[in-house]
């Protein structure tokens, strides 16, 4: 729905006991297929003043309904974005009228932050969308429901439209789809498939870290051994089925095999480790790679508004690709099998 300075006006009839304005409007435009609003979209309008209730201004979200109340509510126009328009080329592997499937570049941020504002994936989605963007939040900008680390590569989703972003955010809360990524990880893991269920908080000694928590929020990885390549690395594929903060890289560095150019959970094996020259060569290609060698090579789930079924793949960035590569060569000529399948 294309909010262009409409009101809303909806009457109260069988109001839950206590209920808050803002909870009750949030719950009336689900149901008439207005799941663009957000409870918190609401109370942020409320707030501003744009609701009158039996024809007088209300800005407390908290005001408790009663039955009879007439409550409209003014949607204004959305405002230009904040975030600036780039003319960043993406690699796009779908697009309709109401969401876009990015291949994302490794090094490339998300979301506009202070010390990143320019040269992000919202900057270019906003030059890239242009019209196509019909509102989100208030702006017209798109709709980020999930995101990659700046140095992880692969698929993401973002919204085109508020009805598209709301539902996509259900999706995502209810892990009602399939999320696979590709890591190249120290050491060989014992296990070819094995569940990780551990918690995960934040790091009470260093708050920009994650860490395993016995007190955090669930959070569980399926991890299957794709490649083995004794003694110094494997290829993993990881399917998440929570989606929390460093899900996957707080996971395989708790298991003692950290993601390889992870430089907050990685720990890296010592050249003291390696019994030949060989090894300790293709170890100190490994220690040099510039960004955690991890991708989002699948996502699956059902799109928001047509219900169709959707899968999108995306192949290792050359970079990773040919780390790998590399490393089976040189384990290769020392005399290995370059590593096992």
């Amino acid at each position: 729905m294309n909010h262009d300075n409409t009101i809303l006006t909806l009457k109260v009839e069988a109001p839950l006991k206590q209920d808050r304005i803002d909870r009750w409007l949030a719950e009336q435009c689900a149901q008439a297929s207005h799941g663009e609003l957000s409870r918190s979209r609401i109370k942020a309008l409320i707030v501003a003043g744009h609701l009158s209730v039996d024809g007088k201004p209300i800005t407390n979200p908290a005001l408790v309904v009663r039955e009879g109340m007439v409550c409209a509510l003014h949607l204004p126009a959305p405002t230009p974005p904040r975030p600036q328009a780039e003319a960043i080329p993406l690699n796009v592997l779908f697009e309709d009228d109401d969401i876009i499937i990015i291949n994302k570049p490794a090094g490339m941020v998300v979301h506009p932050a202070p010390g990143a504002m320019r040269g992000t994936l919202v900057n270019a989605l906003i030059a890239h969308c242009g019209a196509g963007l019909t509102g989100i939040g208030g702006e017209m900008r798109p709709g980020i429901v999930h995101r990659l680390d700046k140095d992880t590569s692969g698929v993401m989703v973002a919204a085109k439209t508020a009805k598209a972003h709301a539902k996509l955010t259900k999706i995502f809360a209810k892990h009602t789809l399939t999320r696979r990524y590709t890591a190249l990880v120290w050491g060989v893991m014992p296990e070819r498939h094995q569940t990780i269920n551990a918690p995960i908080a934040r790091n009470p000694r260093q708050r920009k870290k994650m860490a395993v928590q016995e007190k955090g929020r669930h959070a569980i990885t399926h991890i299957e051994v794709a490649r083995m390549m004794p003694p110094l690395a494997s290829v993993v594929e990881c399917v998440l089925e929570t989606g929390r903060t460093h899900q996957i890289r707080v996971h395989l560095a708790h298991l003692g095999h950290g993601v390889v150019g992870d430089a907050t959970y990685g720990r890296p094996m010592r050249a003291s480790q390696m019994p030949d020259q060989a090894l300790r060569e293709a170890l100190g290609a490994l220690r040099q790679f510039p960004r955690q060698a991890l991708h989002a090579s699948y996502l699956g789930f059902v799109h928001p508004i047509t219900g169709e079924a959707l899968a999108f793949e995306a192949e290792l960035p050359d970079d990773m690709a040919t780390l790998i590569q590399n490393l089976g060569a040189a384990l290769e000529a020392r005399g290995g099998k370059g590593g096992r399948k």
